[in-house]
């Protein structure tokens, strides 16, 4: 049974409040680089990095992309299948970092993106934007921007795109 939890608008209305807060927080835009998460959050971090144009038109923030499929702790436990191309085409030294994903589950993909992000120089801070937050951490990694809090079951299934949240539940009531 899939239920949608968050509209285009609610998505556009949250994007829209994070990158407000990364602006409050850093007060402004300078430097600041947004790297997506491939895939999931590759668009996500478009989409921020236009949220912040439109608040700060003078603003230019860098987006970069990272593939973290090297970068996984399970890379033995399973076969390794490169996601997508990483473009990082600025330095990220003495930046503050925000790394952007679309759904965080149990941290894993992010702390690979952290690993992979050293590989690029060493940003002054690393911060972590989501779209979704569904709990069930395996590692002690929380995000400084959220999206939307969303309690789900292990097992469901959470597809978040700029037209929507959806969750797919795999268990039975």
């Amino acid at each position: 049974m899939s239920n949608m939890v968050m509209s285009v608008d609610d998505v556009r209305r949250a994007v829209t409040r994070i990158a407000h807060e990364i602006l409050e927080r850093q007060q402004g835009s300078a430097s600041l680089a947004l790297v997506g998460l491939q895939r999931g959050g590759a668009w996500l971090a478009d989409a921020i990095a236009a949220a912040v144009h439109a608040i700060e038109p003078h603003a230019t923030v860098p987006v970069g992309y990272i593939d973290v499929s090297m970068h996984r702790d399970d890379i033995g436990l399973r076969p390794v299948v490169p996601g997508a191309i990483s473009r990082i085409d600025f330095a990220v030294d003495g930046t503050t970092v925000v790394l952007v994903d679309d759904v965080l589950f149990t941290g894993r993909t992010v702390r690979a993106a952290m690993e992979g992000i050293n590989t690029y120089g060493r940003p002054r801070a690393v911060q972590l934007a989501v779209l979704v937050d569904r709990g069930h951490r395996e590692l002690p990694i929380r995000p400084d921007y959220v999206g939307k809090n969303l309690p789900t079951h292990v097992d469901d299934d959470v597809r978040a795109t700029q037209d929507g949240v959806i969750i797919t539940s795999r268990v039975s009531s």
